[in-house]
């Protein structure tokens, strides 16, 4: 089955616009994998609980042959590769991957939630995603990606 899902990048370690080119080229070389649309890259301000620099933010729209477990397994590949330390902290990093839809799944494991948890709360999420599917309608929610971006005021 073809799927598709919505990607969120972020980085603000070294050279960021590397680390979101990078990422999406090891993405899209996956066999399985196609990148079929790329946000503009977003200059942002860190959220996080102590000074850190600025990210580089952006969402691609992937189509895959490959389920969720194993979409979210590359990106943890993709993450290591270019030299992602830890997952789940607020620390600085090279590069975060995090799927913010799939198709309209809907899951809640440990390790992983989709749609992201925060994403709706998250201009620097929403805004990049805005430009790629303003109609896509969040399944929890109940309403598009624009309507959600509108709203955060």
């Amino acid at each position: 089955m073809l799927n598709t899902a919505y990607l969120a990048l972020g980085s603000n370690i070294g050279d960021r616009q590397f680390y979101l080119d990078e990422s999406i080229r090891l993405l899209g070389d996956h066999d399985d994998t196609e990148i079929m649309a790329v946000s503009t890259y977003f200059n942002n301000a860190a959220v996080a609980p102590t000074y850190q620099p600025d990210y580089l933010n952006a969402a691609i729209e992937v189509r895959t042959l490959i389920s969720l477990r194993d979409l979210f397994e590359l990106t943890l590949v993709v993450e290591k590769k270019l030299g992602r330390e830890s997952k789940g902290t607020r620390d600085p990093r090279t590069i975060d991957l995090d799927i913010l839809f799939f198709n309209d799944t809907i899951v809640s494991d440990d390790d992983l939630v989709v749609p992201h948890p925060l994403m709706h709360d998250r201009s620097f999420v929403l805004k990049p995603l805005v430009e790629l599917v303003p109609h896509f309608v969040h399944p929890l929610l109940n309403q598009t990606i624009e309507e959600l971006y509108e709203n955060l005021g």
